[in-house]
């Protein structure tokens, strides 16, 4: 059943936890996962741009969203200290953080730098 959450062409940002992260990083050739917490007011401000940035790059960047209070596991993994971090992964590899909200043509042009 777990293949069933990773769909080939997510067209919405997928939710990742400790659990199934690593398989998401191994899936997808340029993942971008948001780290956020339901606390966090710039995480919710970010929250609706990486959704419609997901829609927008389908096919050609993925997005996921990780609540770091709910997986601690991997935010300890990728030193978070502050939020909203995204990381970016590319070929399983992770190449990049981008840290802080931001507009959606600013975010673009930042998770483009890493392509």
């Amino acid at each position: 059943m777990a293949e069933e959450k990773f769909v080939d062409v997510p067209d919405k940002a997928l939710d990742v936890t400790d659990a199934d992260v690593s398989q998401a990083i191994e899936k997808y050739p340029f993942l971008v996962v948001d780290c956020w917490a339901p606390w966090c007011g710039p995480c919710r401000m970010l929250g609706p741009v990486v959704e419609k940035l997901a829609e927008s790059q389908k096919g050609e960047i993925v997005f996921a969203k990780l609540n770091v209070d709910e997986n601690q596991e991997t935010a300890a993994q990728y030193g978070i200290r502050s939020i909203p971090n995204l990381l970016v992964f590319k070929n399983g590899e992770k190449v990049g953080d981008i840290v802080g909200a931001m507009p959606e043509k600013q975010l673009l042009e930042q998770i483009n730098k890493y392509k």
